[in-house]
C-alpha cells in the first residue's frame, strides 16, 4: 500500500475526533443517540492496525506477481497523460467493486471481511476496522489491470485513493447530498444501507467510489 495511506493516519483520528465531538453535542438534543463506545472503538482501531501491518509486509509480493503480470500487458499506456488516470481510477474502483462482492458472496472470503461488518456502531472508526485477510485475496482482483497496462505501482496508488474516499461514507453525521451526487457517488447514505442488517439491505451496494456499479 502507498505511504499516502500512513500519511493519512493523523488526519483519520482528527475526523474520529471531530465527529465524536459532533455526536456529543448531538446527544444534548438527541439522548439515544450513541456515537461511539470505548470496547468497540479500540477494537477496530486495532483491527485497522493489523491490516495496515500485514498489507504492509505482503505488498511486496503483490507487486511482484502484479509487475510479472505487466510483462504481457496488451498496451502500452503512458502514467504521464491525464486519460490514463481517468481510465485507471473507474478500472481500479470497478475491479473493487468484484472484490468487495466477492467478499460477500463467497464464504471464504466473507469470514474475513465479516469483521468490518461486526461493529453495533456506525462512525468514522468502522471505516478502520479492516480485515486481517483481505490483501491476499485482494491481488488476483488487480492482475487484470497490470495485464491492461497499467504500472502495478499506480494500480495501487489509485487503490489507496479508493480507500481513503471510502473512510468519509462510515458516518451518520452526514445525511443524504445532492441528487446529482447521489446517482454517481458513494456516499454515507448509500454505505449505512451496505452496514444495514435489515433483510431488504442485504447484500446491497458493493461501491467503493462510484455507485453507478450497483
Amino acid at each position: 500500500m502507498p505511504a499516502i495511506i500512513y500519511w493519512a493516519i493523523p488526519g483519520f483520528l482528527a475526523f474520529i475526533g471531530l465527529e465524536l465531538l459532533m455526536l456529543r453535542i448531538r446527544r444534548s438534543t438527541h439522548p439515544e443517540a450513541i456515537g461511539y463506545e470505548l470496547r468497540d472503538t479500540g477494537a477496530s482501531l486495532t483491527m485497522g492496525v493489523g491490516n495496515l501491518l500485514i498489507a504492509a509486509a505482503w505488498k511486496t509480493v503483490g507487486l511482484a506477481v502484479l509487475l510479472a503480470c505487466y510483462e504481457f500487458r496488451l498496451f502500452e499506456l503512458d502514467p504521464g497523460l491525464w486519460w490514463y488516470w481517468a481510465l485507471l481510477i473507474p478500472a481500479e474502483d470497478f475491479v473493487y467493486y468484484w472484490f468487495h462482492r466477492f467478499s460477500h458472496r463467497v464464504r471464504f472470503a466473507w469470514a474475513g471481511h465479516v469483521n468490518h461488518h461486526s461493529s453495533t456502531h456506525y462512525n468514522l472508526s468502522t471505516a478502520l476496522r479492516q480485515s486481517w485477510t483481505s490483501p491476499f485475496f485482494h491481488t488476483g482482483f488487480l492482475v487484470p489491470l497490470a495485464l491492461a497496462g497499467f504500472h502495478p505501482l499506480t494500480i495501487y496508488l489509485a487503490h489507496a485513493l479508493n480507500l481513503l474516499y471510502q473512510f468519509w461514507v462510515h458516518t451518520e453525521v452526514v445525511g443524504r447530498l445532492p441528487r446529482w451526487f447521489e446517482a454517481v457517488f458513494n456516499t454515507p447514505s448509500h454505505h449505512r444501507v451496505h452496514h444495514a442488517t435489515n433483510p431488504r439491505y442485504l447484500d446491497a451496494n458493493y461501491a467503493g467510489v462510484f455507485i453507478i456499479w450497483d
